[in-house]
């Protein structure tokens, strides 16, 4: 999650007990395609300190900050899209395999950046913040339903 604009970033899925290896696999995975931040907020788990891992952000010229331990409160941001992804979403919505889950929270993240408005934001999408497209503006006369996350939100769009 990007702090400034709220955005998400992308997420890391792994099936399987997460090691070193698959801890860089994740990170790399979610931010494909994406130009790195300058910093990184970690926790103290001994995963961030495996040897290829500290070598990630050095290649990608990222900061890596450490967190306060045993203090859950020093990520709030990423706390609360915690609890949104599991409470708005996960709760409602089964997943079969480790695919299903990357394709279902693919949908999550394009839902929650370019249409989910946030108070934070005064009301606006995280990617008006960064910069992208909006969506056009639906008149009261003339609008539709536009489907979400394979039907699990519904928003009015301009028709």
């Amino acid at each position: 999650m990007d702090h400034f604009t709220r955005r998400i970033i992308g997420f890391g899925v792994h099936a399987d007990i997460v090691d070193g290896p698959a801890l860089c696999r994740m990170f790399n995975a979610a931010v494909a395609g994406h130009s790195p931040s300058r910093y990184l907020s970690t926790d103290n788990d001994p995963l961030f300190k495996f040897h290829r891992w500290k070598a990630n952000p050095r290649i990608l010229e990222i900061e890596e900050i450490k967190t306060v331990p045993s203090v859950p409160l020093s990520h709030p941001f990423i706390e609360r899209l915690i609890g949104t992804i599991r409470r708005d979403y996960l709760d409602y919505v089964p997943f079969w395999n480790v695919t299903d889950l990357q394709r279902k929270l693919s949908d999550f993240q394009h839902y929650y950046n370019s249409h989910r408005v946030h108070n934070s934001l005064s009301g606006i999408p995280p990617a008006l913040v960064a910069g992208e497209s909006s969506p056009r503006i639906a008149c009261l006369d003339d609008y539709r339903w536009k489907s979400h996350c394979r039907g699990l939100y519904q928003l009015p769009a301009a028709a």
